[in-house]
């Protein structure tokens, strides 16, 4: 009776206030039209044709040999990437958490690499891969005398997929590992049993659903990924390059959208294991903090295998990154190492890079403070009021996260070119810059929401309750009380919304035209042609622009955010 009472006061309360509800209102509305929507449109275009509703669509494309390989290619790039990331993600969050390291300056350079690629253009690695390995690699060409070896193809693409993403799982295990009460393995230390004993029957046990969580969140973005297959993948098609060529080879919409449902199904299926079965199992195996401080390993046997192998990794992704600015700076990759500053100069005489760096600078800026703003207003929702749609709310906007850019990219050129909107504003919408806008809002909202979630659940509902009773409305406690104490989530939210939307390539390429130049797809096309030089040029300068951008964010929020320890990158986890 009294749980009766409660939920009609709170519903009252609810309705009583207008901002709040105009505010739910146009979140569904946006939800709804910018990610539940292209994806219909998808689903209908699969489904429906001019002889009404088939499966003709379906049927032609598993028929296609080369749509059947790509399926059979990005199962097993997926899983081999999936594994061997979060296997070295666990070897470098291991690391950290239970090792004694001889200097700190290891301990700051395996930190330093682990978090390099997050912040990083997700293509950059493949430029490096083609550079240094390729037939005019400095590696195989000049060290070891190979003039034949081919770079592309699934070695290439797992290799630089696993590097790309294995901070991904770092991040996740760093957590868990830094959770388990060091008394558990001590325990087991006391009976007799050996580090690697302890490993394996307490440690692992207790982060394996962690572990498998790591596994299908990369497995998800290595199916997903379109640069790197696209650049170093070759004649080694995967499904979001097949469904790139579908559409802009053979002018194929409807084959296009049935490839893009299949790869949609993948990934949703992975997603939903991920968050509501590992997730949540993961979070119940291991709830709470460690009861103390753990005393790290300093056996020699155990410090220097593992510290060997770190170095070993942190020496190779430091030199795929040192390789694109000396890409840059080199006449000719390969074959001419004079030192030259032309590329740099024929970026922006020549290739308008003015305009590229301009276009991609104001549309990132834009939708940055505004993705920033949607990722608290929906944790502020999910986390902090009580209403029917908050469910809706928190899956849709999460759901971004688990569909591939292609995917997107083809689901707003199928809703917003044709679709239901023949005519009006939302018409309008494509080919305009605001349409790239939406897709960087959409891309990132995953992200800063669960960012936003986790800063949220650490505040005392009292706080906001005493504003409430002081006669505040929602807008005044959101804007007054609740965003100041998550402003360092907001400002890192605002910061990933940055990096990830200057550094996009998937959901754009398919959106951009000739009115808009970005980096991303200039880097792209030039690395397509070859023409290394000037993409390396491009490459370097946006890795400037996001570097600088992260570190001036982390020094605003060391100086004005509530918390000195907070990272931007950490919030991504």
């Amino acid at each position: 009776m009294a749980r009766t009472q409660s939920a009609e006061l709170d519903r009252k309360k609810f309705f009583a206030d207008p901002i709040m509800v105009t505010t739910i209102v146009v979140l569904i509305a946006f939800l709804t039209l910018f990610i539940l929507y292209p994806l219909a449109i998808l689903l209908v275009d699969s489904f429906v044709t001019k002889d009404g509703v088939t499966v003709d669509v379906f049927r032609r494309i598993m028929n296609m040999p080369n749509f059947r390989k790509a399926i059979t290619n990005t199962l097993k790039v997926g899983f081999l990437v999936g594994i061997a990331s979060a296997l070295i993600g666990l070897l470098f969050a291991y690391v950290e958490e239970y090792v004694q390291l001889r200097t700190r300056f290891l301990g700051g350079l395996f930190k330093m690499v682990s978090m390099l690629p997050v912040v990083s253009p997700p293509f950059v690695l493949s430029l490096s891969m083609i550079m240094l390995f390729g037939k005019a690699g400095i590696i195989t060409r000049y060290l070891l005398h190979i003039y034949d070896n081919s770079v592309y193809g699934f070695w290439g693409i797992a290799i630089v997929q696993t590097m790309t993403f294995f901070p991904v799982c770092y991040m996740m295990l760093k957590g868990l590992l830094k959770n388990i009460d060091p008394s558990l393995e001590e325990a087991a230390r006391d009976m007799g049993a050996s580090r690697f004993k302890v490993f394996t029957t307490v440690t692992l046990p207790l982060v394996l659903p962690g572990l498998g969580n790591a596994f299908l969140v990369t497995f998800i973005e290595s199916i997903a990924d379109f640069a790197n297959p696209m650049i170093i993948g070759g004649s080694y098609d995967t499904l979001a390059t097949t469904i790139y060529l579908q559409i802009t080879g053979a002018y194929d919409k409807e084959g296009a959208a049935a490839m893009a449902v299949v790869l949609l199904c993948i990934t949703l299926a992975m997603f939903i294991v991920q968050k509501y079965y590992l997730e949540a199992k993961s979070t119940a195996t291991l709830s709470g903090k460690a009861s103390r401080g753990r005393m790290l390993i300093t056996d020699k046997s155990v410090t220097r295998p593992l510290t060997v192998m770190c170095a070993a990794l942190s020496l190779f992704v430091i030199l795929m990154y040192v390789c694109v600015p000396f890409g840059a700076l080199f006449r000719t990759w390969g074959y001419d190492f004079h030192l030259t500053t032309k590329w740099f100069v024929q970026v922006f005489k020549r290739y308008k890079g003015l305009k590229a760096f301009r276009d991609s600078f104001v549309l990132s800026l834009i939708a940055s403070p505004i993705t920033a703003l949607l990722s608290m207003i929906i944790s502020y929702l999910v986390v902090k009021r009580r209403f029917k749609a908050k469910g809706f709310i928190e899956a849709v906007s999460m759901l971004a996260m688990a569909v591939p850019g292609t995917v997107l990219g083809i689901g707003y050129i199928r809703g917003f070119s044709g679709g239901v909107f023949h005519t009006g504003f939302l018409q309008q919408l494509y080919g305009t810059g605001a349409i790239l806008i939406i897709v960087f809002i959409v891309r990132s909202l995953p992200t800063g929401t669960r960012s936003g979630i986790s800063a949220l659940r650490q505040i005392d509902k009292s706080i906001e309750e005493s504003a409430y009773d002081m006669g505040a409305d929602s807008f005044k406690v959101f804007m007054t009380v609740t965003l100041p104490l998550i402003k360092d989530s907001f400002l890192s939210g605002l910061v990933t919304a940055f990096v990830r939307s200057i550094t996009a390539i998937s959901a754009i390429i398919l959106l951009v035209t000739p009115q808009f130049l970005l980096i991303t797809v200039q880097i792209n096309e030039f690395a397509e042609k070859g023409a290394y030089g000037i993409a390396c040029a491009f490459a370097t300068i946006l890795i400037a622009i996001t570097y600088g951008s992260v570190l001036l964010m982390n020094l605003f929020i060391k100086y004005f955010g509530t918390s000195r320890k907070i990272g931007v990158t950490e919030n991504e986890s």
